[in-house]
């Protein structure tokens, strides 16, 4: 007796046929939903670090990516209010709640590090050599190899 799989179906036709999944899915929209329209009342800078979380029972719970963020958000949580309340989806609103919860992939900075030139190097290789202090020196010399190993590099 040989195992004969059932036929494909497209992800969102399972998804609209199994309850326990459509129920998910539904959830999800709507979040979004709200999401979309906090965003519209939030500052530019604000709509990164802001999520919607929950919304039950008159209460909006917002995570948020910081504890910088969540004081700011704070601070003008009155004028958020009034004008979540001014929409539909919002009309029950009694209370927002932040919560902070850190990003759980961390947040890679694309800057650019300082660039130290081979000059520049060199007079801390210079001043390293007149430090009596052992651990001062090796740092002074680490440091003058990071332009060596961007030179190397290059």
């Amino acid at each position: 007796m040989a195992y004969k799989p059932s036929s494909a179906h497209l992800p969102s036709a399972l998804l609209r046929k199994a309850r326990p999944l459509r129920l998910l899915l539904n959830q999800a929209e709507r979040l979004e939903h709200l999401q979309r329209l906090l965003e519209s009342q939030l500052q530019p800078a604000a709509r990164e670090h802001c999520h919607v979380a929950s919304w039950k029972e008159g209460t909006l719970l917002l995570v948020v990516t910081d504890g910088h963020w969540a004081t700011r958000l704070r601070y003008q949580q009155k004028r958020l209010q009034r004008q979540l309340q001014a929409m539909e989806a919002f009309a029950n609103l009694s209370r927002i709640l932040f919560k902070v919860q850190p990003p759980l992939v961390p947040v890679t900075r694309t800057g650019q590090g300082i660039e130290l030139s081979s000059r520049a190097a060199s007079n801390i290789r210079d001043s390293a050599e007149s430090i009596s202090d052992p651990k001062l020196r090796a740092a002074l010399e680490r440091l003058a190899n990071h332009a060596q190993d961007k030179e190397d590099r290059s």
